[in-house]
């Protein structure tokens, strides 16, 4: 453990992308991201965020990324909500590939239709 208090707790991976990759676990059970609590997602992201401060005062990390693998698909493994904070160091290999087509960027008109049904999913 290298954080813990009455709701949340954070332990180094087993399987570390790299030095002091930390995984932080909402004591509410939670598969998916929708289904924790609001208070419980606010403090995991948060001890997330201080956690990935402190990799980059104690480890030396060059950024952070914090990662949240949420639904199968999304290549979540493990059936708890929690947040992956993996700290980046200069020239460490790792990347983020993106598909095919995404250096062709979507025409105005569809990214207003996109944006327009997800507001109104949020009723606003």
């Amino acid at each position: 453990m290298v954080f813990t208090d009455d709701t949340t707790v954070a332990f180094l991976d087993a399987r570390p992308v790299f030095k002091g990759h930390v995984l932080v676990v909402p004591r509410e059970h939670a598969v998916l991201m929708g289904q924790v609590s609001d208070a419980g997602a606010m403090r995991t992201f948060m001890i997330a965020r201080y956690l990935g401060e402190i990799a980059r005062h104690t480890l030396g990390a060059s950024g952070v990324n914090l990662l949240v693998a949420d639904g199968e698909v999304a290549f979540q493994d493990v059936p708890h909500f929690h947040v992956h904070v993996i700290p980046r160091y200069q020239n460490d290999g790792f990347s983020i590939t993106f598909p095919h087509g995404y250096e062709q960027p979507p025409a105005r008109a569809a990214l207003d239709t996109i944006g327009a049904a997800i507001r109104a999913g949020t009723g606003r």
